[in-house]
């Protein structure tokens, strides 16, 4: 670890220590009134908590210096979902009792300013205490949702199904069904194929006659789907599964010794994709044919306004002119803005953005804070004749869960106009 490294890592560990002090006098004052015998055993489950996750972060930091140990990303992704099981919660009780000591503070600076009007003490300081016991209310809100999205809710799968209606369909494509996965991440879930294989059995259960997968397969490295390999090649299609590359899949942000074992790395992953029975589309198009009738399917390389941008449109088009109705899989939204807008191309279906795997949705609107960095960031869009699906994605990357956000398996029906 390098020096600076250190050092910002000390400061960090030290923020923390300020952190759960000030948590902890929250908590204090607002159990003020409570009995001896409860707040010691709330000060020792505190401190244990703490110190306990303190120690992980310490011990992580050391002993993450192999590349193996860093290629564990279902290890650092549970090290965030405890730590934010924790310290959201301190965040909010922070910020209460915050509030709670600024008014003891106007108070009393009150009551020296103009004395004998109040004396800052008795019954007007008790009911200040409310905001520290209420701040330890709303601190349950953070822990149980991240609790539960680490335990259920990125298991439970939303199918969603969605018609997608064009006069350019041909009669021969009304009621085509096709299954749309994206961002499986499959180096997030370790050896737990409980999931995925679940995913597998929802997608299945709908019959597809396409299943498209919209890139990110891994979340670096190629080695992290072999151990899903079997249970994926389990997915059926009448009429084929195809695939394209998202921005992890090029290994990008993990440093190389060489470019040679960049390159093995991309070139097995690809390998990988035709072991589980996908056609993966590098800058090319297909022509897909039902009876006399025929349409295309587009697949480009990543392509993002913020991201890679490797994907040749202008290539993956050429020669797919005089089809009637084309789909392109583009795994970065972006791309629909920037370059596929214009085209003519009438369905763009990309993912990337996960949907912050966060949301709430009120009065039936759905938000998330996806929406502060994508304008397209979930679900349908239509701008003129041309349509853009956002599928929220079928695993996760970083927080190991899903809140109010769950994974999503995208079930189309092709309906002429």
């Amino acid at each position: 670890m390098s020096p600076a490294a250190v050092r910002n890592f000390i400061i960090f560990l030290f923020l923390l220590v300020l952190i759960d002090l000030y948590a902890y006098k929250g908590v204090n004052t607002a159990l003020a009134n409570h009995s001896l015998v409860l707040r010691r055993i709330i000060r020792i489950l505190y401190w244990i908590v703490s110190i306990g996750i303190l120690a992980v972060l310490v011990w992580t930091m050391v002993s993450m210096q192999s590349a193996q140990v860093r290629r564990d990303h279902s290890y650092v992704f549970s090290l965030v979902a405890l730590f934010l099981l924790f310290f959201l919660p301190k965040l909010v009780i922070v910020f209460f009792h915050g509030l709670d000591d600024l008014l003891h503070l106007g108070r009393w600076t009150w009551s020296k300013l103009l004395p004998g009007q109040q004396d800052g003490t008795g019954e007007v300081l008790d009911r200040a205490n409310f905001l520290s016991q209420l701040g330890l209310i709303v601190a349950t809100v953070p822990f149980v949702g991240v609790l539960y999205g680490v335990t259920k809710g990125r298991r439970r799968f939303n199918v969603a199904r969605v018609p997608i209606r064009s006069p350019n369909i041909p009669d021969e494509f009304n009621g085509l069904r096709i299954v749309q996965i994206s961002d499986m991440h499959l180096g997030s879930f370790g050896d737990d194929a409980s999931i995925v294989q679940n995913g597998v059995d929802l997608i299945n259960a709908e019959m597809p006659d396409l299943v498209l997968f919209t890139g990110d397969m891994v979340n670096d490295y190629a080695d992290e789907a072999e151990r899903f390999t079997a249970v994926l090649a389990g997915v059926k299609a009448r009429m084929g599964k195809y695939s394209i590359l998202g921005n992890h899949d090029y290994s990008d942000y993990v440093k190389w010794d060489n470019a040679e074992g960049k390159r093995a790395n991309l070139d097995k992953l690809k390998g990988i994709h035709r072991d589980m029975g996908f056609k993966l589309l590098l800058d090319e198009h297909i022509t897909l044919a039902r009876g006399e009738a025929k349409i295309g399917l587009l697949g480009v390389q990543n392509w993002g306004r913020r991201f890679q941008q490797y994907g040749d449109l202008s290539k993956a088009m050429y020669g797919s002119e005089y089809l009637p109705y084309r789909i392109l899989m583009s795994h970065d939204p972006t791309h629909w803005d920037e370059q596929v807008l214009g085209t003519g191309i009438d369905l763009t279906l990309s993912g990337h953005t996960h949907g912050a795997q966060l949301g709430v949705k009120l009065n039936g609107t759905e938000y998330s804070p996806a929406q502060w960095v994508y304008e397209h960031w979930a679900g349908l869009y239509t701008e003129g004749t041309q349509q853009l699906y956002v599928n929220r994605g079928f695993g996760f990357i970083g927080f190991p869960g899903r809140v109010g956000m769950p994974p999503e398996i995208t079930v189309f029906e092709l309906q002429k106009a």
